[in-house]
């Protein structure tokens, strides 16, 4: 069966080719041929992953998220070259590392693990100074972002939404669209305009606009779940193997983040 989702038909040509490379012995053939004939066991077949494995998988890697946020959170000063030192580096090597992860299908947790650190890291610094500025925004921010992914998994389970192909496209292209207007945004505001899409103050109400734009990207990060889902779903189904379950959850992980980082943004504009 092909998925919807090319990433995925990818992988599964690419396990069905590793798999393919290991060749059982050829039985009635004279010894020597094939497999060694003594002190050797044949390798096992590569097990399959399963729903668990990215349920654990992706659970470790919010673990980690958690522990360095809070590490950030409580050991670096609320000022000062350190904190910003952590601050863009982590920005910056998170960004690289995501994007080498997601281009290159990436699959080894010696190198998921790492971004999930650094995500922390960065969670941490930013989701203090938006607590000392908004008391109590963080934990409302992590409750909506996770219950919106609770939401999105029963929609899923039940069928209510689903992986087509015109849903996926239209879901990417939401995406994209979401993505290089926030850019273009924040370039404009860098040369003094601003298109009204983002407000990057503190102080003062709100306008509708930046309230709506905001709305509309929480809608497009939780309908990426569903592509995620779908994802697992297919990669079970193809026979993928069980190193794929840690490219799925790093997919989740980027999801929970940028539904995340976005909740908080919605939250303060209704503070103000």
């Amino acid at each position: 069966m092909q998925s919807s989702n090319p990433v995925l038909n990818r992988l599964g040509q690419a396990a069905r080719q590793e798999r393919s490379q290991v060749q059982p012995p050829s039985f009635g053939a004279p010894p020597g041929y094939g497999y060694p004939q003594s002190g050797y066991t044949a390798p096992s077949a590569t097990r399959a992953m399963t729903i668990d494995d990215v349920v654990v998988r992706t659970v470790a890697l919010l673990g980690v998220t958690g522990i360095f946020g809070a590490g950030a959170w409580a050991l670096l000063p609320d000022t000062g070259g350190v904190t910003t030192l952590a601050l863009f580096g982590s920005l910056i090597a998170g960004l690289v590392l995501g994007l080498v992860i997601s281009f290159a299908q990436v699959t080894n947790p010696a190198v998921i693990i790492p971004y999930a650190a650094l995500q922390g890291v960065l969670l941490g610094v930013v989701s203090r100074w938006y607590e000392h500025a908004y008391s109590g925004i963080v934990i409302q921010a992590v409750i909506g972002t996770f219950g919106i992914f609770a939401i999105m998994a029963v929609l899923y389970k039940l069928q209510i939404l689903r992986a087509t192909p015109r849903f996926t496209k239209m879901v990417i292209g939401a995406l994209v669209g979401v993505v290089v207007l926030s850019l273009a945004n924040f370039v404009f505001y860098l040369f003094g305009l601003n298109l009204g899409l983002r407000d990057y103050g503190t102080e003062g109400k709100v306008g509708w606009l930046p309230i709506v734009f905001s709305l509309v990207i929480i809608v497009v990060a939780a309908l990426t779940f569903v592509l995620d889902f779908d994802a697992v779903e297919q990669g079970v189904r193809q026979g993928l193997p069980e190193k794929y379950a840690w490219y799925c959850s790093f997919g989740i992980l980027v999801g929970l983040i940028f539904l995340y980082w976005e909740i908080l943004r919605m939250l303060s504009y209704l503070r103000r």
